[in-house]
């Protein structure tokens, strides 16, 4: 099985960036586990800041492996470019996020792309990358 992880603005800074909210964790700290645990599957990383590189990522891989987790960072709640590339792909597409959405500023309570997702998974720091992957494996 074959899962491409993407990653959105600054998703980059996670064990920096605000850590009451996103933990003090890297997230390739949390790949290396996620690859130990699930060795059997090939995961593939990427993370841009930029919307139009997350957008050809999406159509790069969306034809080849068996299913992407993203984290579409802020663009999630202002992104009709990234629903369109979503859709737009074979591969089924786990929307997740770090922080519960639902308990912080209104602005971020609508998701522009979840219509466009198999699922959203929310609210579980970095774990909600090992839930989205049990998800796509059919665990």
């Amino acid at each position: 099985m074959k899962i491409q992880i993407i990653n959105g603005p600054n998703i980059n800074l996670l064990g920096k960036r605000e850590p009451t909210i996103y933990g003090s964790v890297s997230f390739e700290e949390c790949l290396l586990v996620l690859r130990e645990k699930y060795a059997e599957v090939e995961l593939f990383y990427y993370q841009s800041n930029v919307e139009g590189e997350l957008i050809d990522k999406i159509q790069e891989v969306g034809f080849d492996v068996d299913g992407i987790i993203f984290n579409a960072g802020a663009y999630t709640h202002t992104s009709i470019a990234l629903q369109d590339a979503i859709r737009s792909v074979t591969a089924p597409v786990v929307e997740v996020h770090i922080s519960n959405v639902h308990a912080r500023e209104s602005y971020r309570y609508v998701s522009m792309i979840a219509c466009a997702c198999k699922g959203v998974i929310c609210g579980f720091g970095l774990n909600s990358y090992r839930l989205a992957l049990e998800a796509l494996m059919g665990k």
